[in-house]
């Protein structure tokens, strides 16, 4: 059993695509960089707000109130945004198993019929957190703790990091069916 990066899944996105899809994917895979980039910051930040908090609570006996929907705030984004990047690298948690035991054109199909399941749901959850948002911004929803944050936030984030999500499926749906039949 091999541990990593699934072969099988990633051999495919060695080859950069032609035409749109390629074209497509490139400006998807910068955004993807600086996105991976903003989320890694965000995680920091969120160590450092529960660090601070840590401290402050212990040794100075003062409590935070915000402290904890910061960093929530913080890592949603950051897994919410830098879930195409994830996809795209094809790191997502995989059962190895089934992949070494199928042929290749049968590995093939079901790869294709994952990510058309994923992008369905992928799609839904981006529509439903769309329909979220609307509603806190139109709203103009809080959070209910003291420091009351506007919910657009996390909304938003949760919003643009599924729609990230479903066109990056999207993509590799539309490389697969492009690319040349796989031998049996």
């Amino acid at each position: 059993m091999a541990h990593g990066l699934d072969p099988v899944e990633t051999a495919s996105a060695a080859a950069p695509a032609a035409g749109a899809v390629g074209s497509v994917e490139r400006v998807i895979s910068l955004l993807n960089q600086f996105i991976v980039l903003i989320a890694s910051i965000a995680l920091v930040a969120a160590s450092l707000v529960l660090t601070y908090s840590v401290i402050v609570r212990y040794f100075l006996k003062i409590s935070t109130d915000w402290q904890d929907e910061m960093s929530v705030f913080l890592i949603i984004g950051a897994v919410f945004m830098s879930a195409a990047a994830i996809q795209a690298r094809r790191g997502h948690v995989a059962i190895e198993a089934i992949v070494g035991l199928l042929p290749p054109r049968v590995n093939r199909v079901r790869q294709i019929a994952v990510d058309i399941a994923s992008l369905a749901f992928c799609s839904f959850f981006a529509w439903k957190s769309w329909i979220l948002l609307d509603e806190a911004i139109v709203e103009n929803f809080h959070s209910g703790s003291t420091w009351g944050p506007p919910l657009w936030v996390p909304y938003s984030l949760m919003t643009a990091g599924m729609a990230l999500l479903s066109l990056q499926l999207l993509l590799q749906i539309a490389r697969a069916l492009l690319r040349p039949k796989v031998p049996a």
